[in-house]
């Protein structure tokens, strides 16, 4: 469902009435969105970025209305392309109407924001959110003395129940600018009279364009050289140094501790505090013992077993015995057979349809019968997890390990997604803030995070090991992991981001809002993955008819064999597993099941199918994302690299004669 507007499409939403959602992360943007529109529409990239943006179409107040739904936002000075794309949206465009949305229980963060609104002079109101929330945690907001205080509408609503929607409906007939100001500093305030002669007109006030430029963001630079000459910009950048030159602090710091006091002033004279529910301290607990670096273990086995239970019993289990064998199996596929016979009756499109490697009987059967059932048993319980609150708090309690790999706690977010599906977490790698954090995700993803698919065959064979040959098997992947992210983290270039991750409250998630997200996921899964998957299956037959697939098997036998030390059918499993990576895994399966290969070779054969080449569906979702070059050097590293390990691992189990 990423779909880049048509030229067509983009001239229509111009005409449209526009109403933007602005907001902290976690305040229930997507929930309102969702309300206003009935569904997810369209999400693309807004322009030169890979942040994406949400548009929906709604009859709001009679009239058409285009509601656009932008990423979570700490600050409209930017510090992330999130925050730069949310801040240009305002800066380029001319919304009739801005919505911000806030948690309740969050006032002070919250108001923010609203400040940097309203000295933006935009045409706005206030949504304030999760009141429900609030009320268990003892808060209560006067929204009235609020709305006085602010200059502007105030509304209370619980999107995921519908609460308070009507009224805020009303509000969007009425926005109009907030008459709150905040006075800083003399010098600041000098400062900013020196710089607003200088600047050119926008859709937002000067007066806030000069604290982002004397707050030091340097993002609207490029804005400023296409508007006004070099000289006025090296002179606006001459009084921010002598500013600048008056303080300890940064002016960025200041200006935003201002606006802090300024904050902590309203919340005074609006919100009211009590003794919080039973529930909601309940609640509190769980969240604060899923962080802790202890007792956060038990707790994140129990998920981890639950999700297990319901992803692979019940997903990977009962649907897709269902849909592949009843469904596929039984009927769809004897059938359209028939239906290929009767209509086109040429040998090689019936191959091509119906054979070996045939776009049917290979390609939709696996995207279809196989993958669709367990990524969208994945995607029902990662909904829910990211609603529950209780990821950004499993974030909290791995950061320590992922900073060995040069990363932070909010990379373990598609790490946990690539056990679902690796194709969807490369995606997801947007969500971190550098392009080294992202690279490095992407190799790590690619390198040892084996899809639902894959696994569920991997724990297949694992079922008749040992606890010993299972241990071997799972420390030589982690200790792989760990020595490739921190050497690699070691020779990309940059630095690793600030960890900041907003931590929401532990809730019970509603059932709508998972059914939409994951109707959203799956929808993207059906638009973009399974063309790849017959892409790829297209390539695999061409491989097949022209020779070149037994070539491949005929080169990487010796590999196989005498390095890896496996049976010379397995060499079979590895070629195919590039096109289909639980394939490849279940051509070891049976030869396990045979009795071909001992402990030794089963644990050998785990390690390299586990750190082989991603599927080729991933693998274009890494030239996508990352680039053409940056995708096949991933490979070039990946695949010998597999092989390398699986034959040390070989060596050391076979020199010591280590008993499995």
């Amino acid at each position: 469902m990423h779909d880049h507007n048509s030229p067509d499409e983009s001239l229509r939403q111009s005409e449209m009435d526009k109403v933007v959602l602005i907001g902290n992360p976690n305040v229930g943007k997507s929930a309102l969105f969702g309300l206003l529109t009935g569904k997810y529409v369209t999400v693309s990239n807004y322009p030169g970025t890979t942040v994406e943006v949400t548009y929906g179409n709604a009859v709001l107040n009679k009239k058409r209305t285009l509601i656009i739904d932008t990423p979570g936002v700490n600050s409209l000075v930017p510090m992330s392309e999130d925050e730069r794309v949310t801040r240009d949206m305002l800066l380029t465009d001319k919304p009739r109407v801005i919505v911000q949305v806030a948690d309740s229980k969050n006032l002070r963060r919250a108001l923010l924001i609203t400040i940097q609104l309203a000295e933006m002079e935009v045409p706005f109101l206030l949504d304030l959110n999760m009141d429900d929330e609030a009320r268990s945690r003892g808060i209560v907001v006067n929204q009235e003395v609020l709305s006085g205080l602010l200059g502007i509408e105030v509304v209370k609503t619980v999107a995921i129940r519908k609460s308070g929607i009507d009224r805020l409906l009303k509000s969007l007939a009425k926005p109009r600018p907030s008459t709150v100001r905040v006075v800083y500093d003399k010098d600041i305030e000098r400062g900013i009279s020196a710089i607003i002669p200088l600047l050119p007109d926008a859709h937002i006030s000067k007066r806030s364009l000069a604290l982002m430029l004397l707050a030091g963001d340097e993002s609207l630079k490029a804005w400023l050289h296409a508007h006004i000459p070099d000289p006025l910009i090296d002179e606006i950048d001459k009084i921010r140094q002598d500013v600048q030159a008056r303080y300890n602090n940064s002016l960025g710091y200041l200006i935003n501790q201002q606006r802090l006091k300024a904050a902590d002033k309203i919340i005074a004279e609006v919100v009211t505090r009590f003794e919080a529910g039973k529930g909601s301290r309940i609640a509190q607990k769980v969240g604060t013992l899923s962080m802790h670096p202890l007792y956060g273990i038990p707790i994140l086995l129990g998920v981890l077993f639950l999700v297990y239970q319901f992803v692979g019993v019940l997903g990977a289990g009962f649907a897709v015995d269902f849909l592949e064998e009843t469904v596929f199996g039984t009927y769809l596929n004897p059938w359209i057979s028939k239906l290929v016979d009767i209509i086109l009756p040429i040998p090689l499109v019936k191959e091509l349809l119906m054979g070996d490697y045939g776009l049917v009987t290979m390609a939709m059967t696996y995207a279809i019968a196989i993958v669709l059932p367990i990524v969208g048993f994945f995607f029902i319980s990662f909904s829910f997890l990211e609603d529950s609150g209780y990821l950004p708090r499993l974030a909290v309690m791995v950061n320590r390990v992922f900073k060995i790999m040069g990363l932070n706690g909010k990379a373990v977010l598609p790490m946990i997604l690539g056990f679902g599906c690796d194709t969807m977490a490369t995606l997801t790698t947007r969500i971190l803030e550098t392009k080294k954090e992202r690279i490095l995700v992407t190799l790590l993803l690619a390198l040892g995070i084996p899809c639902s698919a894959q696994l569920g065959v991997i724990l297949g064979l694992v079922s008749g090991l040992s606890l010993t040959a299972t241990s071997i098997w799972i420390g030589t992947v982690l200790a792989v992991m760990l020595v490739v992210g921190y050497l690699t983290a070691k020779i990309i270039p940059g630095e690793p981001s600030d960890f900041v991750l907003e931590l929401p409250p532990i809730r019970v998630p509603q059932m709508t809002n998972i059914i939409i997200k994951t109707m959203a996921r799956v929808e993207w899964y059906l638009k973009e993955a399974v063309p790849l998957f017959m892409l790829g299956t297209f390539i695999l037959f061409v491989s097949n008819k022209i020779g070149a697939l037994s070539y491949l098997q005929k080169v990487t036998d010796p590999l196989v064999v005498n390095m890896l030390g496996l049976p010379s059918k397995a060499a079979e499993a590895f070629v195919i597993g590039f096109l289909r990576r639980d394939y490849g895994a279940a051509g070891l399966f049976s030869l396990a099941k045979e009795g071909l290969m001992d402990p030794v070779q089963i644990v050998v054969s785990l390690v390299v199918i586990t750190l082989f080449v991603p599927c080729i569906a991933n693998f274009f979702m890494m030239v996508k994302e990352r680039g053409m070059r940056m995708a096949i050097a991933m490979t070039a590293f990946i695949f010998p690299f597999a092989f390398g390990i699986g034959g040390i691992l070989n060596w050391i189990l076979r020199t010591f004669q280590i008993a499995l």
